[in-house]
């Protein structure tokens, strides 16, 4: 199959932004897509901020992690079907490679006790920057009373549950397609959402176990499940994760498993790349691997096989209300997740001056995720030793 000039020159521009991002992508699945809004809408100008609304809204409706999802709905649109699988697996190479590093070197050492005191100093700075980059999208596509509406209940839905619904996207997107689909009201004026720019289509850890054939089928079905049942983002994939991983299958204790949640925030990328540090627990190299292949495949396959339909029926407005009404949804739960989130990265006077500080530093001077992460990370490691909080890692 050949592939056409333009298209390849598209993909080789995609390669390098991408594993740009996956080294210094800092921050959760909101800071992610956020980073990526202002540079490729705002800076690059590779898409409109129509077709960027477009791609969290339906990604966000789609099972998997969001901002590996959007990253291959823009690589999409970008470079087509090949483009999508190129800058794909390029987002998720560095974090791959990074913490399988640190899963080797946390089964070697058995005790990775400065990542709890980076833990400590960075968690309060992430939850800033989910935050902060919610109010950016807030900005981007939340436009009247009831997409306040939806997000509000799904806020609510997601706290009291403690656990994301898949059905509030559903049922969101239904509410939207009756709203804005001409049912319940007269028709909107003659902007859509969909924009009219054409759309291309410490205990110490065990030593890792041998990586036998039925471990490694075990974790890729495991994690393909992950990725294909647990609807938004890794804030919220946390539980799903810990029930199979701590209660069905025993593969960790509660400790290394919120060793793993630390390691999957204070990483660069998408949360879930916490799948690859269980992996490396549970069966080694090969477990990482096969762990981070059924963590991430369904999303290939669900943006590819979505982005094309919604290419052909983009202006429809049922599809229009849909993406509208998923689009507050997801900024309801991601807002829930956060508080959710919080309850673990919060404890103390120190934790929440950090979280304050810098989400007023993110809105005053646009600080970079990295340099936000470093030295929160730098105030962890100082702080942790000499206060020696008991709750970090416990709650």
């Amino acid at each position: 199959m050949t592939v056409a000039p333009e298209r390849r020159g598209r993909i080789g521009e995609l390669v390098p932004y991408f594993l740009r991002l996956g080294v210094l992508g800092f921050g959760g699945p909101v800071a992610l897509v956020g980073q990526m809004e202002r540079e490729l809408v705002g800076e690059r100008g590779w898409l409109s901020k129509d077709q960027m609304r477009e791609a969290i809204a339906i990604c966000q409706s789609l099972p998997g992690p969001l901002a590996i999802q959007v990253g291959v709905y823009i690589s999409y649109l970008r470079g087509g079907f090949w483009g999508a699988w190129v800058g794909g697996w390029a987002f998720i190479l560095p974090n791959f490679l990074i913490v399988a590093g640190l899963g080797a070197l946390y089964v070697r050492l058995g005790d990775l006790q400065p990542v709890t005191a980076i833990f400590y100093g960075v968690s309060p700075a992430v939850i800033a920057l989910i935050v902060h980059s919610c109010y950016r999208l807030a900005k981007l596509g939340m436009e009247d009373w009831l997409q306040w509406g939806i997000a509000a209940a799904c806020l609510l839905v997601t706290v009291i549950l403690q656990a994301e619904v898949a059905l509030l996207f559903i049922g969101a997107g239904i509410l939207g397609i009756l709203y804005y689909g001409n049912i319940l009201r007269r028709p909107p004026p003659s902007a859509t959402l969909l924009g009219a720019a054409p759309l291309a289509v410490p205990a110490a850890a065990p030593l890792a176990p041998a990586a036998s054939p039925a471990i490694l089928s075990k974790l890729l079905l495991f994690f393909l499940k992950a990725g294909s049942l647990t609807f938004g983002s890794g804030l919220v994939i946390v539980p799903f994760l810990e029930r199979g991983l701590v209660e069905q299958y025993g593969w960790l204790d509660q400790r290394q498993f919120l060793i793993a949640v630390a390691i999957g925030m204070i990483s660069p990328g998408p949360v879930v790349i916490t799948a690859t540090f269980v992996g490396y627990l549970v069966a080694g190299f090969w477990g990482s691997l096969a762990s981070t292949i059924g963590i991430f495949l369904p999303s290939f396959i669900l943006v590819l096989v979505a982005a094309p339909v919604l290419a052909r029926h983009r202006a429809n407005p049922y599809v229009q209300g849909f993406v509208k009404g998923a689009y507050a949804a997801a900024i309801g739960t991601i807002l829930g997740a956060c508080i959710l989130l919080g309850r673990v990265a919060i404890g103390d006077w120190l934790t929440i001056g950090i979280g304050l500080v810098s989400l007023a530093i993110l809105f005053r001077w646009k600080v970079s995720n990295p340099l936000l992460i470093a030295a929160t990370a730098v105030v962890g490691l100082i702080a942790f030793p000499l206060l020696n909080p008991a709750w970090v890692m416990i709650k």
